[in-house]
C-alpha cells in the first residue's frame, strides 16, 4: 500500500494513545526550555486557562492542575489527594481502567466498594442508587467516561445526576474522551475530571491534567498520601509561582501540548474534532462489517474513540500475524483487553482522517487471504 503521504512516520498509530501527531506538534519539541524561565511558565499558565475554558463556560468555578507522568499518575493523584482518611469510594467499573482505579484505591488503603457491571454493559443506575442509599458513608464516586477496554461510552450525566442527589463528590476519568467529545463539566456537576496530554487533544505522552471544582478542591489541603502525587501541593505551587511545577516538568511535552491545543482550535474545536472521530469510527465499522468482522459492543454503547472487534470465527486467525501484516502496510492496531472473549481494537483518534480509514480497510482486505474460510 502506498504510504508516502506519511513519510515522516513508519506507520499510522490506530490506538487510544499515544497516537499519531501532526508534523507541527513534533517540530515544536526541537527547542529546549528552562523550567524556571517566565517564557515557559507563562506557557503553562496559558494551558491551564485554556483547559478550563475547554471544559466549561463557568470558568470561575474550576481550576487546572498539571501532573507529571502518564494518565494513571494523574488518576492516582486525585484518588490519593481528594479522598480523606475517613472517606469511602464507590467505583463504577466495566473495564480494565475502572478496575485500575479500584487497584489504586486499595493500594492506598482507601475504603473502597466496586459496582462491576461487566465489560459489555453500562453501569446499573438502579444498583448505584441502592448502594448510595445503603451506604451513606460513601463520600466519592468514580467512573471512566470512555472505557477503552471495549470503547464503551458511559452515561456520565445520568450517573452524575444520581451521585449529586446524594451529595457525593463526583470523579470522572475522561482520559480518552476529553477534547474529543463535547461536555460542560459544570453542567454535569463533575468535581474532578482527569485526562492526559496524549489523547484527544493530540499531544505527546509526559503529563496528565486534572480540572477540579475549586470549592471542593480547597478542602483537600494536607490529605495527599504521596509527596510526588500530592495534587494540592502541586496546585498551590502553580498558583503561587506563576505556573511553576514542584519537580522537573516535561518541558518538550508541554510545548507540544500547547501546539496541539492550538491545532484543536484551528480544526474548529471539540465539535469538529468529534465529527471527524465519529466519521472515522462509522466508516471503520461499516467497512469491517462488510469484511465479515463483528463489533463487541452494540452501536448504542460505542464511543467514537476506539472499537473492539471479535476475532474472526476461523481457526487460522492469529492476531500477531494479522498485526504484523497490517504494520508492514503502515498501520498499527491494538490487541484486545476483554477478559472473556478474543478481541482486537482499532482507534480513531490522533491525526487520522477518513481517507486513512479507507486505506486501512483496503490493507485489512488485502491481508485476509490467509484467514479466508476453506472450501467445503
Amino acid at each position: 500500500m502506498d504510504f508516502k503521504h506519511r513519510a515522516e512516520n513508519p506507520y499510522l498509530l490506530l490506538t487510544p494513545g499515544p497516537l499519531t501527531t501532526t508534523p507541527s506538534v513534533k517540530e515544536v519539541m526541537m527547542k529546549d526550555w528552562c523550567t524556571w524561565d517566565d517564557d515557559y511558565n507563562n506557557l503553562v499558565q496559558k494551558i491551564r486557562k485554556k483547559l478550563v475554558r475547554l471544559a466549561t463556560t463557568k470558568e470561575e468555578l474550576y481550576t487546572t492542575i498539571l501532573m507529571q507522568g502518564s494518565g494513571t499518575f494523574s488518576v492516582e493523584s486525585v484518588i490519593g489527594t481528594a479522598i480523606p482518611r475517613n472517606g469511602k469510594l464507590l467505583a463504577l467499573t466495566n473495564g480494565a481502567y475502572g478496575k485500575r482505579i479500584v487497584k489504586i484505591a486499595n493500594k492506598l488503603h482507601i475504603d473502597t466498594m466496586e459496582l462491576d457491571s461487566g465489560e459489555r454493559a453500562f453501569p446499573d443506575l438502579h444498583q448505584l442508587e441502592e448502594q448510595l442509599m445503603a451506604h451513606p458513608d460513601i463520600t466519592h464516586v468514580t467512573v471512566v467516561h470512555c472505557e477503552t477496554t471495549t470503547g464503551m461510552l458511559n452515561p456520565i450525566k445520568e450517573i452524575g445526576d444520581i451521585v449529586k442527589r446524594y451529595n457525593k463528590t463526583y470523579v470522572v476519568d475522561a482520559m480518552s474522551s476529553f477534547g474529543g467529545i463535547e461536555m460542560d463539566i459544570a453542567d454535569l456537576d463533575i468535581d474532578y475530571l482527569i485526562s492526559s496530554a496524549n489523547k484527544c487533544i493530540q499531544g505527546v505522552p509526559g503529563f496528565g491534567f486534572i480540572i477540579a471544582k475549586i470549592d471542593v478542591f480547597k478542602q483537600c489541603k494536607g490529605q495527599g498520601r504521596s509527596l510526588s502525587l500530592d495534587l494540592y501541593d502541586q496546585w498551590e505551587t502553580m498558583e503561587s509561582d506563576n505556573g511553576k511545577w514542584r519537580f522537573t516538568s516535561p518541558t518538550h511535552t508541554v510545548r507540544a501540548f500547547y501546539q496541539a491545543y492550538l491545532e484543536l482550535e484551528e480544526e474548529g474545536g471539540v465539535k469538529k474534532r468529534w465529527e471527524r472521530y465519529h466519521t472515522n469510527q462509522r466508516k471503520l465499522v461499516e467497512g469491517m462489517r462488510k469484511l465479515g468482522f463483528e463489533t463487541l459492543l452494540e452501536d448504542k454503547c460505542q464511543s467514537p474513540i476506539i472499537t473492539a472487534f471479535y476475532y474472526p470465527n476461523n481457526d487460522q486467525f492469529r492476531f500477531q500475524t494479522f498485526y504484523d501484516k497490517l504494520k508492514a502496510k503502515g498501520f498499527v492496531i491494538y490487541p484486545g483487553k476483554v477478559t472473556d472473549v478474543a478481541t482486537f481494537r482499532i482507534g480513531n483518534i490522533g491525526d487520522v482522517k477518513p481517507n486513512d480509514i479507507e486505506n486501512l480497510l483496503k490493507a485489512i482486505e488485502e491481508s485476509m487471504y490467509w484467514i479466508s474460510p476453506q472450501p467445503q
